[in-house]
C-alpha cells in the first residue's frame, strides 16, 4: 500500500487474498448467458447478468511484458455504478496467462494487483518470475480505473508534482496547499470526462471479479492480492465468497483498520525490524551502533533544519534539488526497507553531513519517467477517500503515530507515511463515505495464507495475526528479513505460496528455517 505518487519498490519503487467448503456454493447461471465450453478459459464470449466478457487482444502495458506472450485475452464489460441500472459501462482488460504445465490444475489463480491504482497486468511479469502459474492458469484483470481499462482514471499532473515536489519541505502547509491543488486539478479532469468518481472502490471492484468468474464459468478459481490487493481480497472474500477455494494475501491491509495510524504502526515494526537486524549483526553493530536513536535524532534535525543538497538521478543529466526534512526522511525509510543492506551507512553519512545516497533515492523513484502516467489517482482516492478518512478522525491519526514515534515533532506526525495530505485531498475529492461494512472484519472459513515480511514497513506484519483472528482456517507466515510484498523479493515465499495452493491447509514452511540477514554495507 503506498500512496499514488509514492511509487513501491517492487513493482515501480507497495496483498489478499477453498474449495472444500463452497465447491456447492456457485451463482446460478443468469437467464439469457451464453453457453461456454467446458476449459474455454478466456477464448469464447460470455454474458452473465449485466457483464460480458469478449474475447480480444490483450491489454496495453507500459512497456513489452514477455510474460503476456501466448495469453489468452478480452475484455470485461459491467455497470460503472451497479446502482443505476441504466448508467454507463466501463471495460477492464484481462489476460490469462497459461499454466506452465502441460496438464494445468482446473482451478486458475487471480492476482489483485497493489496501490491503490496499479494494473494487475502491468504486474504480470512478477508473478510468472515467481512461478505462479507452475500448473495452474493465472489471471489478470486491470481493476476498474487502472492503466489498461477503459476509461483510465491517470493523473499525470499528480506524478508531476510529486516529482517537483522533492525541491520542497516535505511536510510543509505550503507543500500541502499545491499538494491539493494538484488533487483538485485531477478531480476536475476527470469529473469531466464523465467519470462518477465514488464508483471506484472495493465494493464495485468485488463485484467485478465476481462477474469475472462467472463470465469465464470458472466453478472454482484461487485469489492471490498483493498490498492494496490484500484490502480487496479481504472484502472481496466477505462481499462474493462462493467459488473462492483458497486466498493468499501479502503485504496484508486489513479494511478494517486502514488509515494513517496503520502506517506509523508498520513504519514502526518495519523500521525495528531492520535495526534489530544490524545489531545482532556484529559488523554493522560496530560500525553503526544504535540506529534507532541515530534516525530519530536525525528526524528531529532535519525537522527543525532542513537539508537541501543536488543530485543527478539516473536518466537525467540536469542537476535535482532535494530538500530533505524530517518527514521526507520517514517516508524515505518506508520505501528504503527494500534496499537494506545499504541503510545503515546511508543513514551514517547522512549524520556525518553526506545526504547524497538519502536524496538520490528519495528523489529517484519519483523522477523516474515509470512513475508518470500509470498509477490510477482516481481509483487511490475513491478507495481513500470513501472508506478510510471517513472512518478515521485527525486526532486518531496523530494518535497512533505519537504512540509509535512518541518523540517526533507534531509537524511530522500530522502527515502519516505513505499518505501525506490526505485528510485536505479528500475535502476536495468529495465522494460519499462508503457503508460502514467496507470496515468490517473479515470472517471465512476459506483457508488463507497471510504472508508478510519482517523489514515490512508499509504494512507491517502485525497485521498478517490480526486478520487471522477471524480467518479460523489461515496460516500466518512472516519471512524474516524481507520487505513489502515476499513474493517479489523471497524464493522462500514464492515456494510457500505454491505450495500452499497446492494444499491450502497444510503449506510447507520448511525454507524458513534456512534464511539468513542480509549481509549490511560497512563503509570506510
Amino acid at each position: 500500500m503506498a500512496r499514488p505518487h509514492v511509487r513501491r519498490s517492487h513493482t515501480r519503487p507497495a496483498a489478499a487474498a477453498a474449495g472444500i467448503l463452497v465447491a456447492g456454493l456457485l451463482a446460478s447461471p443468469a437467464s439469457g448467458q451464453e453457453e461456454t465450453p467446458a476449459g474455454a478459459g478466456g477464448t469464447v464470449a460470455r454474458t452473465v447478468g449485466d457483464a460480458r466478457y469478449e474475447p480480444g487482444p490483450c491489454p496495453k502495458t507500459p512497456e513489452p511484458t514477455a510474460a503476456l506472450e501466448g495469453a489468452r485475452c478480452g475484455t470485461l464489460t459491467v455497470p460503472e455504478n451497479r446502482a443505476r441500472a441504466d448508467g454507463r459501462k466501463i471495460t477492464l482488460g484481462v489476460a490469462i496467462v497459461p499454466a506452465a504445465a502441460g496438464t494445468p490444475k482446473p482451478d486458475p489463480i487471480v492476482w489483485l494487483a497493489g496501490g491503490p491504482g496499479d494494473d494487475a497486468v502491468g504486474e504480470a511479469q512478477m508473478a510468472i518470475d515467481g512461478g505462479l502459474n507452475r500448473d495452474r492458469d493465472v489471471i489478470f484483470m486491470s481493476q476498474r480505473g487502472t492503466y489498461s481499462a477503459d476509461p483510465a482514471l491517470t493523473c499525470p499532473t499528480i506524478d508531476e508534482f510529486g516529482a517537483g515536489a522533492v525541491g520542497l519541505d516535505f511536510d510543509a502547509p505550503s507543500t500541502g496547499r499545491l499538494h491539493v491543488e494538484a488533487t483538485r486539478t485531477c478531480r476536475e479532469q476527470l469529473a469531466a470526462r464523465g467519470a462518477e468518481l465514488g464508483a471506484y472502490n472495493d465494493i464495485e471492484s468485488a463485484a467485478d471479479y465476481a462477474d469475472l468468474r462467472r463470465a469465464l464459468d470458472i466453478p472454482q478459481w484461487n485469489v492471490f492480492g498483493i498490498s492494496y490487493g490484500t484490502h480487496l481480497a479481504l472484502n472481496y472474500m466477505r462481499e462474493h465468497p462462493e467459488g473462492i477455494r483458497s486466498v493468499g494475501i501479502d503485504g496484508i491491509l486489513p479494511p478494517s483498520k486502514a488509515g494513517s495510524a496503520l502506517t506509523w504502526s508498520s513504519a514502526r515494526q518495519g523500521f525495528d525490524g531492520l535495526f534489530k537486524a544490524c545489531a545482532e549483526q556484529p559488523a554493522c553493530n560496530r560500525r553503526y551502533p544504535d540506529l534507532p536513536a541515530t534516525f530519530d535524532r536525525l528526524v528531529r534535525q532535519l525537522e527543525a533544519k532542513p537539508v537541501t543538497t543536488t543530485v543527478t538521478v539516473p536518466g537525467s543529466r540536469k542537476p535535482v534539488k532535494v530538500v530533505l526534512d524530517g518527514g521526507a526522511l520517514v517516508n524515505w525509510l518506508t520505501s528504503a526497507t527494500h534496499v537494506a543492506p545499504g541503510v545503515p551507512r546511508s543513514l551514517d553519512e547522512l549524520a556525518h553531513g553526506k545526504p547524497q545516497r538519502i536524496a538520490e533515492q528519495w528523489a529517484g523513484g519519483k523522477l523516474s519517467p515509470k512513475a508518470v502516467g500509470r498509477v490510477a489517482h482516481g481509483l487511490a482516492y475513491g478507495v481513500f477517500c470513501s472508506a478510510w478518512v471517513p472512518y478515521e478522525t485527525e486526532a486518531e491519526a496523530v494518535r497512533g503515530g505519537r504512540e509509535a514515534f512518541p518523540t517526533y515533532p507534531r509537524s511530522v506526525l500530522a502527515q502519516a507515511p505513505q499518505l501525506p495530505f490526505l485528510r485536505p485531498d479528500c475535502a476536495v475529492w468529495d465522494i460519499p463515505a462508503a457503508p460502514p461494512s467496507v470496515r468490517d472484519v473479515t470472517r471465512s472459513d476459506i483457508p488463507t495464507l497471510a504472508l508478510s515480511g519482517g523489514f515490512d514497513s508499509q504494512t507491517g506484519a502485525g497485521n498478517g495475526p490480526y486478520v487471522a483472528r477471524t480467518l479460523p482456517r489461515a496460516t500466518v507466515v512472516t519471512v524474516p528479513y524481507e520487505p513489502h510484498v515476499v513474493f517479489a523479493t523471497s524464493k522462500c515465499a514464492q515456494a510457500i505460496t505454491l505450495s500452499f495452493f497446492d494444499t491450502p491447509m497444510a503449506p510447507d514452511t520448511g525454507c524458513l528455517k534456512d534464511l539468513k540477514p542480509p549481509a549490511f554495507e560497512i563503509g570506510p
